[in-house]
C-alpha cells in the first residue's frame, strides 16, 4: 500500500477516534536478542517480556520506573544459569514467527495465545502474570469510574484497562506476582500456580532520624496511571474533609487532564493537600517526602501486587490499603473493607491516634517485611527455585533435561 492511501486511511480513522497502527512503525523494538547459556546447553527458551533492558549498552543502568524491566532481565539470566539459550522479544511483538524448537515459552499475558500456538507442541508454556485477571480488573475499573460519576457528576476516563486475553487458559503453568487475592482471580482455570513476590525497584535504609510524633498526621498517595483505578479521587475527597491531616500526592496527575480539572480544587487549592506529580522512588525527593509521612493510603480496586505499596514499605510507611492491592500487611498495616471515603477518614484518624511507639513499631515492621521479602535478591532466588521445581516435574520430557 503506497503512502498516499496510508495517509488517507489515517485521516479517516483519526476522525473516528482510531488509528491504524499496522501501517506505521511499532512503538516498540521488533528485534530479538539471543543469550547464550552459561553452563552447557539444555535447550532453547523463548522469553516475551520487556526487551528494553537487553538492549542497553555496557554500563547503562536498568530503568527503575517499573520493576518489570529488571525482572525481565533476571528471568532471562535464570534460564541462562540453568543451561538454556534464551531468545528475548518484546511482549507486544505479536508477529513473531519461531524459527526453532523451544523447550520453554515464558511470556506476559499479551499475545501469549497467538505466539504459543506457533510453537512446537511439546514446548512448556509459562505465563508470567503481573495483573489480576482482566475481567476482574476491568469490571472493578468501570465500577470505580461509575461510582465517581454518580458522586461528582462528571465522567472520567482514568481507566487502567487490561486488554482481554486468554493466556491463563492456554498456559501449562503460571507464575504470578501477588498474594492469594491475585491467584483467586485466575483460579477458575485450574492451572498450576507458582507465586513470586513483587520486587521493589530500590532497597532503602531505615529512616533513623524520623520523628514519628511530628509526622503522625501526614500521609502519601503514590501511583502511576489509572488515578481513579488506584483510588486517588477517594483519597483526595477524604483528606479534603480532614483539614488537620495532610496528604502528599505523588503521581502523574498533569497527564490526566480530565481528572486534574475535576479535582483541581483538591489538588491545588486545598491547604492540607500537596501535589508533587510523579517521583522516582529512588530519588532524594521521594526519600525526603516519605520521611515526613507516617503512612501510605492506597485504595486500588485491582492489582497483582501493587508496586507502589511495596516501594513505600521499603521507605517505612505504614500501609492503609485495599485488599485488592494484593499485598499482605499482617499487623503492620490496615486493610480497608470497602474503601469508602468515610472508612478512609476513620482509618486514617485511628492510625494517627496511635501512640508514638506503636507507630514506630508498625513502620519498622513494614520496612523489615519489605526488606526481607520484596527485594531483587528474593525474587531471583524464588524464581530460580520455581524453574528448578518445574524442571523436576517435567523431567520426562527429554528435550527439557537434555
Amino acid at each position: 500500500m503506497n503512502n498516499f492511501f496510508i495517509k488517507i486511511l489515517k485521516r479517516l480513522t483519526r476522525s473516528f477516534g482510531y488509528e491504524i497502527s499496522r501501517y506505521s512503525q511499532p512503538s516498540f523494538s521488533d528485534r530479538m536478542v539471543s543469550l547464550k547459556p552459561h553452563n552447557g546447553y539444555k535447550g532453547n527458551v523463548l522469553l516475551a517480556y520487556i526487551l528494553d533492558p537487553f538492549l542497553l549498552k555496557p554500563g547503562e543502568a536498568v530503568s527503575t520506573k517499573h520493576t518489570h524491566d529488571w525482572e525481565s532481565l533476571q528471568i532471562g539470566k535464570t534460564f541462562q544459569e540453568l543451561g538454556y539459550a534464551v531468545d528475548v522479544i518484546d511482549f507486544r511483538n505479536s508477529q513473531f514467527i519461531p524459527q526453532k524448537k523451544y523447550s520453554f515459552f515464558v511470556s506476559a499475558r499479551s499475545h501469549f495465545q497467538q505466539i504459543g500456538q506457533r510453537l512446537n507442541p511439546d514446548c512448556i508454556k509459562i505465563v508470567h502474570l503481573e495483573t489480576s485477571h482482566f475481567l476482574f480488573n476491568n469490571t472493578s475499573a468501570y465500577k470505580r469510574n461509575l461510582d465517581l460519576q454518580q458522586r461528582r457528576g462528571v465522567t472520567l476516563t482514568s481507566l487502567k484497562w487490561i486488554q482481554p486475553n486468554w493466556a491463563i487458559e492456554h498456559a501449562d503453568i503460571a507464575t504470578i506476582k501477588g498474594n492469594q487475592f491475585t491467584v483467586d482471580t485466575y483460579a477458575y482455570a485450574k492451572k498450576p500456580f507458582f507465586q513470586t513476590r513483587n520486587p521493589a525497584v530500590v532497597s532503602l535504609p531505615w529512616p533513623d532520624n524520623k520523628k514519628f510524633d511530628e509526622c503522625r498526621n501526614n500521609y502519601m498517595w503514590l501511583g502511576s496511571d489509572g488515578l481513579v483505578h488506584k483510588g486517588l479521587d477517594l483519597v483526595l475527597e477524604a483528606f479534603a474533609g480532614m483539614p488537620d491531616h495532610h496528604l502528599t500526592v505523588c503521581g502523574p496527575v498533569q497527564q490526566d487532564k480530565r481528572f486534574e480539572k475535576a479535582y483541581y480544587e483538591e489538588l491545588y487549592e486545598t491547604p492540607n493537600i500537596h501535589t508533587y506529580g510523579w517521583l522516582d522512588v529512588g530519588s532524594e525527593a521521594f526519600i525526603d517526602l516519605s520521611g515526613k509521612c507516617i503512612g501510605l493510603v492506597y485504595p486500588s480496586c485491582a492489582e497483582a501486587q501493587a508496586g507502589a505499596v511495596i516501594n513505600c514499605l521499603q521507605a517505612g510507611l505504614i500501609p492503609v490499603i485495599s485488599y485488592e492491592s494484593g499485598v499482605d500487611v499482617d499487623d503492620f498495616g490496615v486493610i480497608l473493607r470497602d474503601c469508602s471515603i468515610l472508612e478512609i477518614q476513620e482509618t486514617v484518624q485511628k492510625v494517627s491516634a496511635y501512640p508514638e511507639e506503636k507507630l514506630k513499631v508498625m513502620a519498622r515492621t513494614a520496612w523489615e517485611y519489605a526488606s526481607n521479602n520484596h527485594t531483587r535478591e528474593r525474587f531471583a532466588e524464588e524464581y530460580k527455585q520455581i524453574i528448578q521445581t518445574i524442571l523436576e516435574q517435567y523431567a520426562s520430557r527429554a528435550d527439557i533435561m537434555n
